[in-house]
């Protein structure tokens, strides 16, 4: 068995791992990675687009918002649609904040470049992921890869694994609370290289069911509609899709749509979960291991690096003063912003 020390230890190298590992490796604090995925795997995954105010200055933080601030859109607004007309909501106007439009995609891009450039400890394929002494003040982390066994002994460990991962479930039933909804509808989300059928974001409401026309990039679209929850992509063919999508927009954005073949297709279930609390221990769970939103809002990453935001804070202050306030007061700053 191969054994390590660090001061945190990050069970998922997705978007959140990521920004946290960025964060805290700027603050000087040490910090190793486990994925269980490839790079290629998660650097691939379709996922949101769209970064509130908040979540982008987190960005520019880490040091890695040059390229959403170069490539990103802007949008001071979103539309909403019903009745066949389309109107506005000026978000400048009435909240003073805009959003970016940049894919998670590339975010995970941009971070793992940052990461590897700055020699991160990040290991991939990890299987077994074990979580132990939580409750103690060494807690560590096993699991298997190239053959051998790996240890990692931490002063914390912030579990970023999503909803199926290890950490979650490495707290025992009654320590934790979990609150669930499952809607009876799925969402069936089509991504495109074709323009977007407008400027910014529509969400429209039809009797025939919901839509809404997002998008990735001034030449990258991605359209979603609400299906039936037993729905496969099978029983959706392109043109199956733009017909149905034509039905539900207004006739003025209708006659813009700019259709072409699909390159991603996918059906998700629709449901929005919260566990608290989101500390146990020495575990701190970070967004999706903690709670998922249906992804019509595009809340889920916003929240998620809102978590590691907090959680870095926290750290920061623990390691540079000794002040354990903040970490205390963690999964009730979080979950404040959740619910």
């Amino acid at each position: 068995m191969t054994r390590r020390r660090t001061q945190v230890g990050i069970v998922g190298g997705g978007p959140s791992g990521l920004l946290l590992s960025q964060l805290l490796t700027r603050d000087g604090i040490d910090n190793i990675i486990v994925e269980q995925r490839t790079r290629a795997y998660v650097e691939g995954r379709i996922r949101a687009g769209v970064l509130e105010s908040g979540t982008a200055t987190l960005l520019d933080e880490a040091g890695v918002g040059q390229r959403m601030r170069r490539e990103g859109m802007v949008h001071s607004g979103f539309g909403v649609a019903f009745n066949g007309q389309r109107y506005r909501i000026d978000m400048q106007s009435l909240a003073g904040k805009s959003v970016v439009v940049y894919g998670q995609t590339e975010i995970t891009k941009d971070l793992y470049e940052a990461r590897v450039a700055a020699g991160g400890d990040i290991n991939f394929d990890a299987e077994d992921v074990v979580l132990h002494d939580l409750l103690g003040g060494e807690p560590r982390i096993t699991y298997a890869s190239g053959g051998q066994t790996h240890e990692i002994v931490c002063d914390f460990i912030a579990g970023c694994d999503g909803f199926h991962g290890a950490s979650r479930s490495s707290i025992p039933s009654d320590a934790i609370q979990t609150f669930e909804r499952v809607y009876p509808v799925g969402w069936l989300g089509l991504l495109t290289d074709r323009p977007p059928v407008d400027e910014e974001l529509v969400y429209c409401n039809h009797e025939r069911g919901f839509a809404l026309c997002s998008m990735r990039s001034p030449t990258r679209s991605r359209y979603y509609l609400q299906c039936d929850v037993r729905d496969t992509v099978d029983r959706w063919p392109d043109e199956v899709f733009w017909d149905e999508l034509r039905r539900r927009l207004p006739e003025t954005l209708a006659d813009r749509l700019d259709i072409g073949p699909s390159i991603e297709k996918s059906v998700a279930p629709l449901r929005s979960f919260v566990a608290e609390p989101m500390r146990y221990g020495q575990l701190f769970l970070v967004g999706d291991a903690a709670h998922i939103v249906p992804p019509t809002g595009a809340k889920g990453l916003n929240l998620a690096a809102r978590d590691a935001g907090v959680l870095w804070n926290a750290l920061a202050r623990f390691y540079s003063a000794g002040e354990t306030d903040a970490l205390e007061t963690y999964s009730r700053d979080c979950l404040r912003h959740v619910w």
